[in-house]
């Protein structure tokens, strides 16, 4: 079946012409499957020419996409938990987290085929702590929290992007790979704000982040990371 995952996300701006943002995350959700399989495909089909333009720097390209998917386990597992504890989300707004659980798992399983492709090994994931270390004592309780936490989980994986970008940018296929999830996760930031009711941007430029001051922001909720 042909169907193509960047020409279909490229029509969210027309879509929310006619239709409100909740009602298109309801018709991504018709295509969740055929969204899983697109994501995988290109890196399998890049297998041979990554395996060239990465050699040089191989383990930093590994290491790279690794704490990637990492990032994308734990949002993943987020919205998973989230998803399956009572009442916690409210129907009007169940459709929009059940398609970004969907994002979320299809971006495990593209990082974790590219990781193999490239002759790595895509560890585990950890145990994690969704109220990082008691910050967020109520984060499957209150509504209002886990949006707090979702908001802040998002954003940091959209400047968790950028900041790791140097780091594929001898590969194209790569840091391709890394672009197509980058601007899926800024959506999903821009959605979650929304629900929020806040700006869905903070200004004209957005900034990365090294590392560093991901594991900051995010650290506290991985067993084991500071």
């Amino acid at each position: 079946m042909d169907f193509n995952i960047l020409d279909f996300v490229s029509n969210l701006d027309k879509e929310n012409a006619s239709d409100s943002r909740r009602a298109f995350f309801q018709k991504m959700g018709e295509h969740g499957g055929k969204i899983a399989l697109a994501a995988a495909t290109p890196i399998l089909a890049s297998c041979a020419a990554i395996g060239t333009t990465v050699a040089p720097n191989r383990e930093l390209a590994v290491t790279t996409l690794q704490f990637a998917l990492l990032l994308e386990e734990l949002e993943h597992a987020f919205y998973v938990r989230a998803l399956a504890t009572g009442s916690l989300i409210p129907s009007s707004d169940r459709a929009v987290f059940t398609q970004i659980s969907k994002h979320e798992g299809a971006h495990v399983t593209f990082l974790t085929t590219g990781i193999t492709g490239i002759g790595g090994k895509a560890e585990a994931a950890p145990d994690f702590d969704f109220t990082a270390r008691g910050k967020y004592p109520g984060v499957f309780r209150s509504y209002r929290t886990f949006l707090e936490v979702s908001q802040m989980l998002e954003d940091t994986g959209v400047k968790a992007y950028k900041g790791q970008a140097p780091n594929l940018i001898t590969s194209s296929p790569l840091l391709t790979a890394a672009l197509r999830i980058h601007s899926v996760e800024a959506r999903h930031a821009a959605e979650v704000r929304r629900l929020r009711g806040v700006k869905p941007w903070d200004g004209a430029f957005d900034q990365p982040a090294s590392k560093e001051q991901v594991l900051a922001s995010a650290g506290g909720f991985i067993k084991g990371k500071a």
